[in-house]
């Protein structure tokens, strides 16, 4: 378990699993990864929690994966990493998921949305999927669902150029449901979650289903990400993007 992830149980029936680590710009370490995960199987197994909510700080939602806390695990095989074992639970929940975006969203904090029945943002929200510019390959099978959504184009502008973009333009492109003003965001967010959870709760499982759709393209393209991420993490060009960043001879860019 993680102090900097902070799980809390609601009368609503609502799951908030909040990103605390704001000194580091809530980066991602293993240890908040594996209580990440934890919250959502617990979530899945209680018949106490209808909807899952995921938020930051004020201000900031995370700024992706802690490089260095990566870097000191990739010794290991990627099949082992938190990283991957959070994502692979993300893509298999069934419980009905809520994003409060406000700040920044590197990396995961983009991707993870992509599984969430519902995302909101607000006017500060900032998205980016750096993972080419870090050497790797997207994640969370993004690859698979980013062109799906708002079309091969735009996918492929946002994954290999790792170009940012807004809330303004994620809402234009139908990544958001709303923009809501940051003080409003994470109650906005938790009263959605809140009706959901109050629904008859097999038949939103049932209606997700055929929503979403038959999720297992989405959990092989996970897998074949996992695959060449791996990969990706062993080459020269991902470890001297690593060491340029924990060295910062190289201005990141936001």
């Amino acid at each position: 378990m993680s102090d900097h992830v902070i799980i809390d149980d609601m009368a609503t029936g609502v799951r908030l699993i909040r990103l605390a680590r704001p000194e580091k710009k809530n980066a991602l370490t293993g240890a908040m990864y594996d209580a990440m995960r934890d919250a959502l199987e617990r979530a899945e197994a209680s018949d106490d929690v209808g909807a899952i909510v995921f938020a930051g700080e004020p201000g900031m939602f995370t700024a992706g994966n802690d490089i260095a806390d990566f870097v000191a695990g990739a010794a290991k095989p990627f099949t082992e990493a938190p990283a991957l074992r959070f994502i692979r639970q993300l893509a298999r929940t069934t419980t009905p998921m809520v994003a409060a975006v406000d700040g920044i969203a590197v990396g995961i904090g983009t991707t993870l949305t992509l599984h969430c029945d519902l995302v909101y943002a607000s006017p500060a929200a900032r998205f980016r999927m750096p993972f080419v510019e870090l050497g790797l390959v997207p994640e969370a099978a993004s690859s698979y669902l980013l062109p799906r959504r708002i079309g091969l184009l735009k996918a492929t502008e946002l994954l290999l150029l790792s170009e940012p973009f807004d809330a303004d333009e994620a809402l234009r492109l139908g990544l958001l449901n709303a923009i809501v003003p940051s003080a409003m965001l994470l109650d906005h967010a938790l009263a959605k979650a809140a009706a959901l959870a109050a629904l008859p709760r097999g038949a939103v499982r049932a209606s997700r289903h055929l929503i979403r759709g038959d999720q297992t393209a989405v959990e092989a393209a996970l897998e074949a990400e996992a695959v060449a991420f791996e990969a990706r993490l062993r080459t020269p060009e991902a470890q001297a993007a690593f060491m340029s960043f924990l060295t910062k001879s190289k201005p990141a860019r936001s």
